[in-house]
């Protein structure tokens, strides 16, 4: 995961305004917008951008990469 909460929210409004209009959209814009407002409600969905991953930016404040080391019970 590298989104942070606020981050998720703006992709899920902007990519679900962007899907309604294309709804209204005529043929030459159509599958512009279904792309781009599927590919933000996806990335608010799982959390992941490809995109935030190569350029080495992270929003989610919860770092997944440290390991924490569980000792069993004796």
């Amino acid at each position: 995961m590298n989104l942070g909460w606020s981050d998720r929210v703006l992709r899920l409004v902007s990519g679900l305004g962007l899907v309604t209009l294309d709804y209204f959209a005529s043929a030459n814009w159509e599958l512009i917008l279904l792309g781009l407002g599927a590919w933000g409600v996806l990335t608010s969905t799982f959390g992941y951008c490809p995109f935030y991953r190569i350029m080495g930016y992270n929003s989610c404040p919860t770092d997944f990469s440290e390991s924490v080391e569980v000792k069993p019970i004796q």
